[in-house]
């Protein structure tokens, strides 16, 4: 295994990218940032990550204290690995780096279900939903998620809830243009790429909350 490579350099920043600049580490805390996840569930939200290399930022996240594993009890019985509280603590980073980023955000035809939901966390803006309490059941590459946006508050977590103002099952991808790429949803609807059941007011409002950042000038 490849020694870590530090900076020697006594900046806050150099400390960090020590523990968090190398390849993939940051993409590994980002797959984490929503929940606990055995070695399979992050080759496949990180697929272009070698084994070889995802094990290894694994261990050097373990051994900076910013993830753990540990054991599922029987009958689960495998290994996963979360976040610490201290790791958890990263994803102002993440988002103020996503909302930086995203001023000059190349084409892309693909986003990841935990990329996407994130980014809703990263480009809500609470003002835009003062004034809306709607429950959103998404349900992307059959992952589901509950959307409750309320009172300026935007919460996500995993899982079904049979209250809900509006159901949408479709890619990450296909969300992402409808929230963030202006598609209309009746568009996505139409070529069957969107299944929409319920309220689309409810959808209107999510998209309504969340803005891109201003692109950088030509």
């Amino acid at each position: 295994m490849a020694a870590r490579r530090d900076y020697f350099d006594g900046c806050g920043a150099a400390h960090a990218l020590d523990l968090v600049g190398e390849r993939w580490a940051l993409l590994v805390v980002r797959e984490l940032m929503l929940g606990p996840k055995r070695f399979t569930d992050l080759r496949a939200g990180l697929p272009h990550a070698s084994p070889n290399v995802l094990s290894q930022r694994l261990r050097e996240l373990e051994d900076a204290g910013v993830l753990q594993r540990r054991r599922l009890p029987p009958p689960a019985a495998s290994a996963v690995y979360e976040l610490t509280e201290w790791g958890l603590e990263l994803e102002p980073v993440l988002q103020t780096l996503g909302r930086w980023a995203a001023r000059a955000l190349p084409p892309s035809d693909s986003i990841k279900v935990d990329s996407f939901i994130l980014s809703l966390r990263t480009l809500f803006v609470p003002e835009r939903a003062t004034d809306v309490d709607v429950t959103l059941q998404l349900v992307l590459d059959e992952q589901p998620f509950r959307v409750h946006l309320a009172h300026g508050e935007l919460d996500i977590e995993r899982g079904e809830t049979r209250e809900t103002d509006v159901t949408l099952r479709c890619s990450p991808t296909t969300l992402a243009q409808v929230v963030h790429m202006g598609l209309p949803a009746a568009d996505a609807q139409a070529d069957g790429s969107l299944v929409l059941t319920g309220d689309v007011a409810a959808l209107n409002h999510l998209v309504d909350s969340v803005q891109m950042p201003a692109p950088l000038p030509a």
